[in-house]
């Protein structure tokens, strides 16, 4: 009966350093491809801060006044003016499903803020 009794802690103990070794390994794998995934992620980030870097380069707006002036006729764009914009007086409200209620009681007042050329 003992000589059953160590068998088998034996024979679990053989299972469990079998088992462990086999852990260890799977970890090592996926540590490896975690810092495969955190270099990847800092390469995009790098990229990104470039890119970001080069599309406040392009978008200067002393270089989009000199393309606008150099290809002006092909373009055919014109001045923005401030008179080309309308103001709210001439809004239509948007219209609302019926019965539903939006919880605006009372009214609603908009201040009209004058605008200097």
């Amino acid at each position: 009966m003992r000589f059953l009794v160590h068998a088998v802690a034996f024979l679990v103990v053989i299972g469990l350093g079998f088992w462990a070794y086999h852990e260890n390994y799977k970890t090592q794998a996926a540590l490896t491809k975690t810092e495969k995934f955190d270099a990847r992620i800092s390469d995009a980030h790098t990229r990104l801060s470039v890119l970001r870097a080069e599309w406040a380069y392009l978008n200067r707006p002393d270089r989009l006044r000199n393309l606008i002036e150099m290809n002006y006729d092909q373009l055919e764009l014109m001045p923005l003016h401030y008179r080309q914009f309308h103001d709210l007086d001439g809004a239509r409200p948007l219209p609302y499903p019926a019965g539903r209620d939006i919880g605006i009681e009372g009214t609603v007042e908009v201040s009209r803020a004058e605008t200097t050329p």
